[in-house]
């Protein structure tokens, strides 16, 4: 018999719950909180940011008792990891859900997205698979075959780049040669090495939004988006626009989430960028994520 669990990944930029009994998905939700506001330059999550992810949270904790959840699993990432004041956050989700949050190591953040995202996949991907995931505060790439057998968690994501460098409104070409040198830095330094893999998934918000651009839906579609190919020059076509526009030509765009408007071009560049590393031609994008290898977990 199944289990009814509920799976919460909570990340720089958002806080996403899955309630189901796997496969089977009776709820998913995604509430953009940016509980990673100005922690790069901080060092603490601001009080602002842990009012809006604990008003998230409350919204879950009554979507979680309605549906009568047998099995709850609370996974943090980078921005709780960073934090001095973490345990203010992580008091306020126990007493909210009566489960201990998880700041997982970065093998585990691993394999939980290598099976959230692969596991998804219709068709069967030619291994070595290389699995990006870029979140707010950073970008896991992770290369296996059947799992991960090297990850890498480099501390660049949408967020974080984009308060450290992006202050013009569109960016200056200044600026993103700033962002590009971080990002190349991190991958110089990365163990995983993009040129070894064989396919490429993307996951996670950031790409999905990109992958919303090239296909220029009319609105946000999760089912127009999941499984699709994308040619890597039209990743690096998007990721120029999407840079050229000022903040409210982004937000403009129908696909766009009003809470990813500002961060959008950081996060399309390091996908960019990594692509430019692959010697692949093309990437599958996989609306399946950490989330559902969470839910699987404990399934």
């Amino acid at each position: 018999m199944s289990t009814r669990v509920a799976a919460i990944d909570c990340g720089t930029n958002t806080i996403k719950l899955l309630i189901g009994e796997l496969p089977e998905v009776a709820v998913r939700e995604n509430r953009m909180v940016r509980l990673g506001q100005d922690v790069d330059r901080t060092g603490q999550l601001a009080d602002a940011a842990l009012e809006r992810a604990f008003a998230a949270i409350d919204d879950y904790a009554a979507l979680i008792a309605a549906h009568d959840v047998e099995r709850i699993r609370f996974v943090a990432t980078s921005a709780t990891r960073d934090a001095a004041n973490a345990a203010v956050f992580t008091d306020g989700v126990r007493a909210r859900l009566g489960v201990e949050p998880e700041v997982v190591a970065g093998d585990e953040e691993a394999r939980l997205a290598f099976d959230g995202a692969v596991r998804n996949l219709r068709v069967a991907a030619e291994p070595p698979v290389l699995v990006i995931d870029i979140g707010g505060g950073s970008t896991e790439l992770i290369l296996g075959s059947t799992g991960p057998d090297k990850e890498h968690s480099m501390d660049i994501g949408s967020v974080r780049l984009h308060e450290r460098h992006l202050h013009s409104d569109p960016p200056t070409a200044a600026e993103i040669a700033a962002v590009v040198a971080d990002i190349d830095a991190a991958l110089d330094a990365s163990p995983v090495d993009p040129t070894a893999a064989t396919t490429v998934v993307g996951i996670a918000g950031t790409i999905t939004t990109i992958a919303a651009g090239v296909l220029d839906l009319p609105a946000y579609d999760r089912e127009a988006i999941d499984q699709q190919v994308l040619a890597r020059a039209d990743v690096h076509a998007t990721t120029e626009r999407l840079l050229a526009l000022t903040h409210d030509g982004r937000r403009a765009l129908p696909y766009m989430h009003p809470g990813r408007a500002d961060v959008i071009g950081a996060g399309a560049l390091i996908l960019d960028r990594v692509l430019a590393r692959t010697g692949v031609d093309r990437m599958v994008v996989s609306e399946s994520d950490i989330l559902d290898g969470i839910a699987w977990s404990i399934s």
